[in-house]
């Protein structure tokens, strides 16, 4: 298992958009949540422009690109770009590369 960090990118009237769309995305994430694959989900408000920060905890990559290409925020516009990173966590109770 490896940690994967998914990044959206929302557009600029994201609180309007989303209204619409809320529930069905919340539907996605919990299917990944029942699985424990996502681990946290939220989004960043400060300064710097809105963006959603999703961590996943899964076998590779491609799961993580799966959520968001099915994702009814990415499929309805709310989110203008996303992109995976992979995360090698090396401190706190839920590393997975003891150091």
């Amino acid at each position: 298992m490896k940690h994967f960090i998914l990044f959206y990118d929302y557009v600029p009237d994201y609180l309007e958009r989303r209204a619409a769309h809320r529930p069905a995305h919340f539907k996605h994430v919990q299917g990944y949540l029942d699985r424990e694959e996502l681990f946290l989900a939220g989004a960043c408000t400060d300064d710097g422009g809105p963006i959603g920060v999703l961590v996943f905890k899964v076998a590779n990559r491609s799961q993580v690109e799966a959520f968001a290409k099915c994702d009814p925020y990415v499929l309805n516009g709310v989110v203008a770009a996303w992109r995976v990173r992979e995360w090698t966590t090396v401190a706190g109770r839920d590393a997975l590369t003891k150091v």
